[in-house]
């Protein structure tokens, strides 16, 4: 079995996998695999995970992070293992100590409030997400009403959200975009959440540019390049599948919206799991296909606990289906970057 591994910044020190937990089961022809590329970490979140690595080393004390750092229990652990102290909001760190927001984003309110506390704040939102922060301050600032095409209570959006908060109405999906009330449609932008699905964001672009014909659309994709290569190489997978397997937490966005856009896009059947001993055996009854793509945030080493899993239930032909090549990085927080005194 061969594969592609991209980086994996944290080691996984849990037990190895129990051999032959699925059945091998015969089916009709070679069972295999088609193994979604690109898929796991992206720069936003390989930039976010590596802060905070980096500020644990670089800092005596204790480094908290509001919320979690990205959307994934794996992540989480693993840091939370090495010292990082994760809360829901900086009220509840000691005033004066170091905290690091998320990839997610914060409001400007957040900010305040880390400031009135007296907060060393690291700053570790994902690049393309602060692009969007600046648009929704630009449009505010310019009259424009808002309509922020997102999922409400996601932290993206909540931070977003807060950048602008008496312009910007937030609309779940296509269905809302019939309903949304606007003040005046001739001074009307929208934006969206970075990680939705493409297909629906378009859809209810699509429809509340029918209400309002004079909506205006952003400078630039507001959806993340990750998301939409991940989506793209999925939706080359789901026709053969008879099952995909998709790698991601439950509060991950862009993996939910994967298994989604899987099975709109042809699978048989689509599963979300965070670890290889979460995959049920009758999700591969008959199944001579498994697709297999894991989220934004997925580390590539549970992706290759899942092939091995399968590769013990009888799967062990893997072909990787590549639709783009992925190669931004981003820059670190100017707080950890190498050449700052410290």
């Amino acid at each position: 079995m061969t594969i592609t591994n991209g980086r994996v910044p944290l080691d996984d020190p849990r037990p190895a996998l129990r051999r032959g937990r699925l059945q091998n089961h015969p089916v009709d022809g070679a069972k295999r695999i088609l193994l979604a590329s690109p898929r796991g970490y992206c720069a936003g979140v390989d930039r976010a995970v590596l802060a905070v690595e980096k500020a644990l080393q670089q800092y005596e004390g204790p480094i908290y992070v509001r919320k979690e750092i990205v959307h994934n229990k794996h992540v989480v652990s693993q840091l939370t293992e090495q010292g990082a102290i994760f809360v829901n909001e900086v009220d509840e760190i000691p005033e004066g100590e170091r905290v690091i927001f998320s990839a997610h984003g914060v409001s400007p309110a957040v900010v305040q409030a880390a400031a009135d506390r007296g907060l060393d704040a690291i700053d570790a939102t994902c690049p393309l997400v602060t692009k969007v922060h600046r648009e929704a301050v630009r449009f505010s600032r310019d009259d424009y009403e808002i309509l922020l095409v997102g999922h409400e209570g996601h932290e993206e959006v909540e931070g977003t959200a807060g950048h602008a908060p008496d312009r910007v109405t937030i609309v779940n999906n296509p269905h809302e975009a019939d309903t949304v009330q606007v003040k005046n449609p001739d001074r009307l932008v929208w934006l969206s959440q970075t990680t939705l699905s493409v297909d629906e964001a378009m859809e209810t672009v699509r429809r509340l540019r029918a209400r309002f014909p004079n909506l205006q659309d952003p400078p630039s994709d507001d959806i993340c390049y990750a998301t939409q290569n991940r989506q793209v190489a999925i939706k080359k997978v789901a026709p053969e599948a008879d099952v995909v397997i998709v790698v991601g937490s439950a509060n991950s966005s862009n993996s939910v919206r994967l298994v989604e856009v899987a099975l709109e896009y042809g699978a048989k059947a689509a599963y979300r799991v965070d670890f290889s001993t979460e995959i049920q055996q009758e999700w591969l009854e008959g199944a001579r296909t498994v697709g297999i793509s894991s989220g934004a945030s997925v580390p590539e080493g549970l992706v290759r606990e899942v092939l091995q899993e399968l590769e013990d239930a009888g799967y062990a032909d893997v072909a990787e289906v590549r639709t783009a090549e992925e190669d931004l990085i981003f820059s670190l927080p100017k707080e950890l970057r190498p050449s700052r005194k410290r």
